[in-house]
Protein backbone atom coordinates (compact mmCIF):
# COMPACT_ATOMS: atom_id res chain seq x y z
CA UNK A 1 0.00 0.00 0.00
CA UNK A 2 1.22 3.80 -0.86
CA UNK A 3 2.98 5.59 2.15
CA UNK A 4 0.47 6.47 5.01
CA UNK A 5 1.39 9.66 5.81
CA UNK A 6 1.00 10.69 2.25
CA UNK A 7 -2.42 13.38 2.05
CA UNK A 8 -1.49 14.80 -1.65
CA UNK A 9 -4.11 13.55 -4.32
CA UNK A 10 -5.81 11.97 -1.82
CA UNK A 11 -8.43 14.31 -0.20
CA UNK A 12 -11.32 13.59 -1.58
CA UNK A 13 -14.47 15.39 -1.52
CA UNK A 14 -17.53 13.79 -1.92
CA UNK A 15 -20.38 15.34 -4.16
CA UNK A 16 -23.91 13.44 -3.66
CA UNK A 17 -24.69 12.41 0.13
CA UNK A 18 -27.85 10.05 -0.37
CA UNK A 19 -28.01 6.15 0.34
CA UNK A 20 -24.41 4.88 -1.37
CA UNK A 21 -22.32 7.70 0.38
CA UNK A 22 -22.11 5.69 3.15
CA UNK A 23 -20.84 2.73 2.76
CA UNK A 24 -18.09 4.97 0.71
CA UNK A 25 -17.70 6.92 3.71
CA UNK A 26 -17.38 3.94 6.10
CA UNK A 27 -14.27 2.52 3.76
CA UNK A 28 -12.65 5.52 2.90
CA UNK A 29 -12.19 6.80 6.54
CA UNK A 30 -10.90 3.54 7.40
CA UNK A 31 -8.27 3.94 4.70
CA UNK A 32 -4.50 5.76 6.49
CA UNK A 33 -3.85 7.41 3.01
CA UNK A 34 -7.01 8.74 2.18
CA UNK A 35 -9.04 11.54 3.77
CA UNK A 36 -12.49 12.76 3.61
CA UNK A 37 -12.00 16.68 4.01
CA UNK A 38 -15.33 18.16 2.19
CA UNK A 39 -18.81 17.05 0.85
CA UNK A 40 -21.52 18.61 -0.88
CA UNK A 41 -25.42 18.09 -2.05
CA UNK A 42 -28.38 20.11 -3.30
CA UNK A 43 -29.73 19.08 -0.35
CA UNK A 44 -27.68 21.02 2.49
CA UNK A 45 -29.32 19.41 5.52
CA UNK A 46 -28.45 16.12 4.12
CA UNK A 47 -25.00 17.06 3.24
CA UNK A 48 -24.57 18.41 7.18
CA UNK A 49 -25.72 14.95 8.56
CA UNK A 50 -23.47 13.60 6.49
CA UNK A 51 -20.38 15.36 7.28
CA UNK A 52 -21.13 14.93 11.03
CA UNK A 53 -21.77 11.56 11.08
CA UNK A 54 -18.65 10.82 9.62
CA UNK A 55 -15.90 13.93 10.82
CA UNK A 56 -15.50 15.64 7.26
CA UNK A 57 -14.74 19.27 7.81
CA UNK A 58 -15.70 21.22 4.92
CA UNK A 59 -19.83 21.16 3.90
CA UNK A 60 -19.78 23.44 0.47
CA UNK A 61 -21.46 23.70 -2.41
CA UNK A 62 -21.04 21.26 -5.45
CA UNK A 63 -19.38 24.57 -6.91
CA UNK A 64 -16.89 25.41 -4.37
CA UNK A 65 -16.20 21.71 -3.70
CA UNK A 66 -14.67 21.41 -7.18
CA UNK A 67 -12.83 24.24 -6.87
CA UNK A 68 -11.47 23.95 -3.21
CA UNK A 69 -7.60 23.91 -2.45
CA UNK A 70 -7.78 21.35 -0.47
CA UNK A 71 -9.86 18.90 -2.19
CA UNK A 72 -7.51 16.47 -5.02
CA UNK A 73 -10.38 13.99 -5.50
CA UNK A 74 -14.22 14.36 -6.43
CA UNK A 75 -16.08 11.55 -6.17
CA UNK A 76 -19.32 11.69 -7.96
CA UNK A 77 -22.25 9.96 -5.79
CA UNK A 78 -25.25 12.02 -7.78
CA UNK A 79 -27.89 10.73 -9.17
CA UNK A 80 -27.38 8.72 -12.61
CA UNK A 81 -28.80 11.50 -14.63
CA UNK A 82 -26.19 13.84 -13.14
CA UNK A 83 -23.31 11.57 -13.32
CA UNK A 84 -21.98 13.46 -17.03
CA UNK A 85 -22.54 17.16 -15.86
CA UNK A 86 -20.70 16.90 -12.23
CA UNK A 87 -17.83 14.88 -13.41
CA UNK A 88 -17.39 16.98 -16.26
CA UNK A 89 -17.32 20.26 -14.35
CA UNK A 90 -14.52 18.51 -11.81
CA UNK A 91 -12.83 17.27 -14.67
CA UNK A 92 -13.11 21.05 -16.17
CA UNK A 93 -11.65 22.26 -12.38
CA UNK A 94 -8.54 20.22 -12.57
CA UNK A 95 -9.70 17.48 -10.44
CA UNK A 96 -9.41 13.48 -11.09
CA UNK A 97 -12.78 12.15 -10.62
CA UNK A 98 -14.01 8.96 -9.57
CA UNK A 99 -18.01 8.34 -10.28
CA UNK A 100 -20.81 5.96 -9.31
CA UNK A 101 -21.92 3.72 -11.86
CA UNK A 102 -22.83 4.35 -14.95
CA UNK A 103 -20.53 6.73 -16.03
CA UNK A 104 -22.93 8.59 -18.20
CA UNK A 105 -26.10 7.84 -19.03
CA UNK A 106 -25.34 7.39 -22.87
CA UNK A 107 -22.35 6.64 -24.58
CA UNK A 108 -21.69 9.92 -26.50
CA UNK A 109 -21.46 11.68 -22.77
CA UNK A 110 -19.44 8.91 -21.69
CA UNK A 111 -16.77 8.71 -24.57
CA UNK A 112 -16.69 12.85 -23.65
CA UNK A 113 -15.80 12.43 -20.49
CA UNK A 114 -12.90 9.77 -21.33
CA UNK A 115 -11.69 11.98 -23.85
CA UNK A 116 -11.66 15.27 -21.71
CA UNK A 117 -9.92 13.58 -19.00
CA UNK A 118 -7.15 12.24 -21.60
CA UNK A 119 -7.08 16.17 -22.74
CA UNK A 120 -6.85 16.91 -19.08
CA UNK A 121 -4.16 14.88 -18.25
CA UNK A 122 -6.50 13.71 -14.82
CA UNK A 123 -7.31 10.28 -13.57
CA UNK A 124 -11.26 9.21 -14.23
CA UNK A 125 -12.53 6.51 -12.70
CA UNK A 126 -15.94 4.73 -12.08
CA UNK A 127 -18.03 2.35 -10.08
CA UNK A 128 -18.76 -0.69 -9.92
CA UNK A 129 -15.09 -1.43 -8.19
CA UNK A 130 -17.02 -4.70 -7.14
CA UNK A 131 -14.49 -7.27 -8.74
CA UNK A 132 -11.62 -5.96 -6.94
CA UNK A 133 -13.20 -8.16 -4.25
CA UNK A 134 -12.15 -11.44 -2.62
CA UNK A 135 -14.66 -13.61 -4.94
CA UNK A 136 -14.21 -12.17 -8.37
CA UNK A 137 -10.58 -11.86 -7.94
CA UNK A 138 -10.77 -15.35 -6.79
CA UNK A 139 -12.40 -16.44 -9.96
CA UNK A 140 -9.91 -14.44 -12.42
CA UNK A 141 -7.28 -16.52 -10.89
CA UNK A 142 -8.84 -19.50 -11.39
CA UNK A 143 -9.53 -18.67 -14.80
CA UNK A 144 -6.19 -17.56 -15.28
CA UNK A 145 -4.77 -20.65 -13.82
CA UNK A 146 -6.61 -22.86 -16.13
CA UNK A 147 -8.63 -24.19 -13.61
CA UNK A 148 -11.86 -24.96 -16.12
CA UNK A 149 -10.20 -24.87 -19.61
CA UNK A 150 -10.40 -22.71 -22.11
CA UNK A 151 -14.01 -20.71 -21.03
CA UNK A 152 -16.69 -21.30 -23.73
CA UNK A 153 -20.01 -19.42 -22.68
CA UNK A 154 -21.29 -17.78 -19.46
CA UNK A 155 -24.43 -17.14 -17.81
CA UNK A 156 -25.64 -14.52 -15.76
CA UNK A 157 -29.08 -13.23 -14.01
CA UNK A 158 -30.22 -10.75 -12.08
CA UNK A 159 -33.53 -11.67 -10.75
CA UNK A 160 -35.41 -9.03 -8.62
CA UNK A 161 -38.91 -6.98 -8.35
CA UNK A 162 -37.98 -4.18 -8.47
CA UNK A 163 -36.41 -1.49 -5.66
CA UNK A 164 -39.89 0.20 -4.77
CA UNK A 165 -40.17 -2.04 -1.81
CA UNK A 166 -37.07 -0.63 -0.14
CA UNK A 167 -35.97 2.09 -1.75
CA UNK A 168 -36.84 5.46 0.41
CA UNK A 169 -37.42 7.50 -2.88
CA UNK A 170 -37.17 4.45 -5.86
CA UNK A 171 -38.76 6.82 -8.94
CA UNK A 172 -34.82 7.68 -10.24
CA UNK A 173 -34.71 3.78 -10.79
CA UNK A 174 -37.24 3.65 -13.56
CA UNK A 175 -35.63 6.95 -15.39
CA UNK A 176 -32.59 7.14 -17.93
CA UNK A 177 -29.60 5.20 -16.81
CA UNK A 178 -30.89 3.22 -14.57
CA UNK A 179 -33.19 0.12 -14.56
CA UNK A 180 -32.26 -3.17 -14.32
CA UNK A 181 -29.46 -3.55 -16.70
CA UNK A 182 -27.76 0.23 -15.68
CA UNK A 183 -28.50 -0.08 -12.15
CA UNK A 184 -27.90 -3.25 -11.33
CA UNK A 185 -26.46 -5.54 -14.44
CA UNK A 186 -23.90 -3.21 -14.55
CA UNK A 187 -22.27 -5.22 -12.12
CA UNK A 188 -22.65 -8.09 -14.05
CA UNK A 189 -21.27 -6.66 -17.29
CA UNK A 190 -18.03 -5.56 -15.15
CA UNK A 191 -17.47 -8.69 -13.78
CA UNK A 192 -18.28 -10.61 -17.07
CA UNK A 193 -16.04 -8.03 -19.20
CA UNK A 194 -13.19 -8.67 -16.10
CA UNK A 195 -13.30 -11.89 -16.13
CA UNK A 196 -13.59 -12.87 -19.95
CA UNK A 197 -12.07 -9.97 -21.74
CA UNK A 198 -13.81 -7.15 -23.86
CA UNK A 199 -16.52 -7.75 -25.81
CA UNK A 200 -17.06 -7.25 -29.88
CA UNK A 201 -20.34 -7.49 -30.90
CA UNK A 202 -24.05 -7.42 -28.49
CA UNK A 203 -27.64 -8.68 -29.23
CA UNK A 204 -30.30 -7.69 -26.87
CA UNK A 205 -34.24 -7.85 -26.23
CA UNK A 206 -35.56 -5.44 -23.64
CA UNK A 207 -39.46 -4.24 -22.64
CA UNK A 208 -41.06 -2.34 -20.40
CA UNK A 209 -43.91 -4.88 -18.92
CA UNK A 210 -45.49 -1.90 -16.71
CA UNK A 211 -45.68 1.98 -17.69
CA UNK A 212 -46.61 2.60 -14.36
CA UNK A 213 -45.06 1.23 -10.51
CA UNK A 214 -46.50 1.39 -7.39
CA UNK A 215 -44.18 2.59 -4.12
CA UNK A 216 -44.49 0.46 -1.18
CA UNK A 217 -42.02 1.61 0.65
CA UNK A 218 -41.83 4.56 2.92
CA UNK A 219 -42.57 7.54 3.07
CA UNK A 220 -43.74 7.32 -0.51
CA UNK A 221 -45.91 4.57 -0.39
CA UNK A 222 -49.31 4.91 -3.09
CA UNK A 223 -47.51 7.34 -4.97
CA UNK A 224 -47.22 5.87 -8.55
CA UNK A 225 -43.99 6.15 -10.81
CA UNK A 226 -43.48 6.83 -14.32
CA UNK A 227 -41.46 3.95 -16.23
CA UNK A 228 -39.09 5.37 -18.85
CA UNK A 229 -36.74 2.08 -19.28
CA UNK A 230 -37.15 -1.45 -20.15
CA UNK A 231 -37.60 -3.63 -16.93
CA UNK A 232 -36.15 -7.08 -18.65
CA UNK A 233 -33.50 -7.20 -20.62
CA UNK A 234 -31.97 -9.77 -22.05
CA UNK A 235 -28.39 -9.23 -23.62
CA UNK A 236 -25.78 -11.75 -25.75
CA UNK A 237 -22.53 -10.57 -26.22
CA UNK A 238 -20.05 -11.85 -28.50
CA UNK A 239 -16.52 -11.51 -26.11
CA UNK A 240 -13.26 -11.09 -28.28
CA UNK A 241 -11.55 -13.74 -27.04
CA UNK A 242 -14.61 -16.02 -27.79
CA UNK A 243 -16.83 -16.73 -24.99
CA UNK A 244 -20.30 -16.12 -25.56
CA UNK A 245 -22.49 -15.01 -22.27
CA UNK A 246 -25.80 -14.00 -21.92
CA UNK A 247 -27.21 -12.26 -18.83
CA UNK A 248 -31.35 -11.55 -18.29
CA UNK A 249 -31.32 -8.45 -15.91
CA UNK A 250 -34.97 -7.88 -14.61
CA UNK A 251 -37.32 -5.79 -12.24
CA UNK A 252 -40.06 -7.90 -13.25
CA UNK A 253 -39.57 -11.68 -11.40
CA UNK A 254 -41.10 -12.09 -8.02
CA UNK A 255 -39.17 -15.27 -7.11
CA UNK A 256 -36.21 -17.51 -9.19
CA UNK A 257 -33.98 -19.96 -8.74
CA UNK A 258 -31.33 -18.60 -10.90
CA UNK A 259 -28.76 -16.19 -9.78
CA UNK A 260 -25.49 -14.59 -10.24
CA UNK A 261 -22.89 -16.06 -12.63
CA UNK A 262 -21.76 -19.79 -14.20
CA UNK A 263 -18.89 -19.75 -16.34
CA UNK A 264 -18.58 -22.79 -18.57
CA UNK A 265 -15.11 -24.42 -19.57
CA UNK A 266 -13.63 -27.57 -21.50
CA UNK A 267 -13.01 -29.06 -18.51
CA UNK A 268 -15.50 -27.45 -15.91
CA UNK A 269 -17.85 -24.82 -14.79
CA UNK A 270 -17.12 -22.05 -12.45
CA UNK A 271 -19.63 -20.58 -10.43
CA UNK A 272 -19.42 -16.82 -9.35
CA UNK A 273 -20.65 -14.95 -6.50
CA UNK A 274 -22.91 -12.42 -6.52
CA UNK A 275 -20.93 -9.80 -8.76
CA UNK A 276 -22.63 -6.97 -6.53
CA UNK A 277 -20.52 -7.58 -3.24
CA UNK A 278 -17.15 -8.53 -2.70
CA UNK A 279 -17.75 -12.11 -0.87
CA UNK A 280 -17.98 -15.44 -2.23
CA UNK A 281 -18.60 -18.69 -2.34
CA UNK A 282 -16.34 -19.63 -5.24
CA UNK A 283 -17.13 -23.07 -6.76
CA UNK A 284 -16.05 -25.38 -9.25
CA UNK A 285 -17.87 -28.45 -10.95
CA UNK A 286 -15.78 -30.73 -13.21
CA UNK A 287 -17.51 -33.20 -15.51
CA UNK A 288 -18.23 -36.49 -13.55
CA UNK A 289 -18.10 -34.42 -10.09
CA UNK A 290 -21.31 -35.38 -8.21
CA UNK A 291 -21.19 -32.33 -5.88
CA UNK A 292 -20.06 -28.70 -6.22
CA UNK A 293 -16.22 -28.20 -4.47
CA UNK A 294 -15.80 -25.34 -2.89
CA UNK A 295 -12.77 -22.98 -4.02
CA UNK A 296 -10.69 -20.73 -1.36
CA UNK A 297 -10.70 -17.35 -1.36
CA UNK A 298 -7.64 -16.11 -2.15
CA UNK A 299 -7.78 -12.96 -2.29
CA UNK A 300 -8.32 -9.84 0.55
CA UNK A 301 -11.34 -7.29 0.33
CA UNK A 302 -14.33 -9.98 0.94
CA UNK A 303 -16.56 -7.68 3.52
CA UNK A 304 -18.11 -4.16 1.71
CA UNK A 305 -15.18 -2.16 0.29
CA UNK A 306 -16.92 0.22 -1.51
CA UNK A 307 -14.36 2.85 -2.38
CA UNK A 308 -11.78 0.10 -3.01
CA UNK A 309 -11.66 1.29 -6.73
CA UNK A 310 -10.67 4.96 -5.71
CA UNK A 311 -8.15 3.97 -3.58
CA UNK A 312 -6.55 2.06 -6.33
CA UNK A 313 -6.45 5.05 -8.40
CA UNK A 314 -4.95 7.07 -6.43
CA UNK A 315 -2.39 4.82 -5.32
CA UNK A 316 -2.23 4.34 -9.27
CA UNK A 317 -1.45 7.97 -9.99
CA UNK A 318 1.40 8.20 -7.30
CA UNK A 319 2.81 4.84 -8.76
CA UNK A 320 2.89 5.92 -12.26
CA UNK A 321 0.67 2.51 -13.37
CA UNK A 322 -2.96 2.65 -14.64
CA UNK A 323 -5.65 2.03 -12.48
CA UNK A 324 -8.54 -1.07 -12.49
CA UNK A 325 -11.44 1.00 -12.44
CA UNK A 326 -10.82 2.66 -15.09
CA UNK A 327 -12.77 5.46 -17.34
CA UNK A 328 -12.20 3.08 -20.38
CA UNK A 329 -13.63 -0.19 -18.64
CA UNK A 330 -16.18 1.95 -17.86
CA UNK A 331 -17.19 3.70 -20.72
CA UNK A 332 -16.92 -0.43 -22.54
CA UNK A 333 -19.58 -1.27 -19.84
CA UNK A 334 -21.95 1.88 -20.54
CA UNK A 335 -21.41 1.18 -24.57
CA UNK A 336 -22.58 -2.75 -24.18
CA UNK A 337 -25.13 -1.90 -22.07
CA UNK A 338 -26.60 0.98 -24.54
CA UNK A 339 -26.44 -0.97 -27.45
CA UNK A 340 -28.40 -3.60 -25.94
CA UNK A 341 -31.02 -1.35 -25.83
CA UNK A 342 -30.54 -0.35 -28.94
CA UNK A 343 -29.87 -3.96 -30.67
CA UNK A 344 -33.77 -4.44 -29.02
CA UNK A 345 -35.15 -1.37 -30.56
CA UNK A 346 -33.53 -2.04 -34.29
CA UNK A 347 -33.42 -5.70 -34.36
CA UNK A 348 -30.04 -5.86 -35.40
CA UNK A 349 -26.60 -7.15 -33.78
CA UNK A 350 -24.51 -4.05 -33.10
CA UNK A 351 -20.74 -4.12 -33.35
CA UNK A 352 -18.67 -2.75 -29.98
CA UNK A 353 -16.52 0.40 -30.73
CA UNK A 354 -14.94 0.70 -27.60
CA UNK A 355 -11.53 -1.19 -26.30
CA UNK A 356 -10.42 -1.90 -23.19
CA UNK A 357 -8.03 -4.44 -21.43
CA UNK A 358 -8.94 -6.67 -18.56
CA UNK A 359 -7.66 -4.36 -15.45
CA UNK A 360 -4.23 -6.03 -14.01
CA UNK A 361 -5.50 -9.03 -11.65
CA UNK A 362 -4.76 -7.96 -7.62
CA UNK A 363 -1.87 -9.90 -6.30
CA UNK A 364 -2.88 -13.29 -3.98
CA UNK A 365 -1.99 -12.52 -0.51
CA UNK A 366 -2.46 -8.61 0.13
CA UNK A 367 -4.19 -7.32 3.30
CA UNK A 368 -7.58 -6.00 3.10
CA UNK A 369 -7.58 -2.75 1.33
CA UNK A 370 -3.79 -3.20 -0.28
CA UNK A 371 -3.65 -3.06 -4.12
CA UNK A 372 -0.38 -4.10 -4.47
CA UNK A 373 1.63 -1.07 -4.36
Amino acid sequence: MSGAGSSMRGRVGVIGCGNISTAYAQKLSALPDLELVACADLDAARANDFAVRHDIPLVLTPETLMEHPDVDVVLNLTVPVAHADVTRAALQAGKDTYSEKPLAIDLANGRALVDLASRQGLRLGCAPDTFLGAGLQTCRALLDAGAIGTPLAANAFFHGAGPESWHPNPAFFYQRGAGPLFDVGVYYVTALVTLLGPVRRITGSARISRAKRQITSQPLAGTWMDVEVPTHVATVMDHEAGPISTLVSSFDVQATRYRFIEIYGTEATLSVPDPNTFGGPVQIRRHGDDEWTDMPLTHANASQSRGIGLADMVRAERAGRPHRASGDLALHVLELMEKSITSSATGLHQMVDSRCERPAPLPAGLADDDTGD
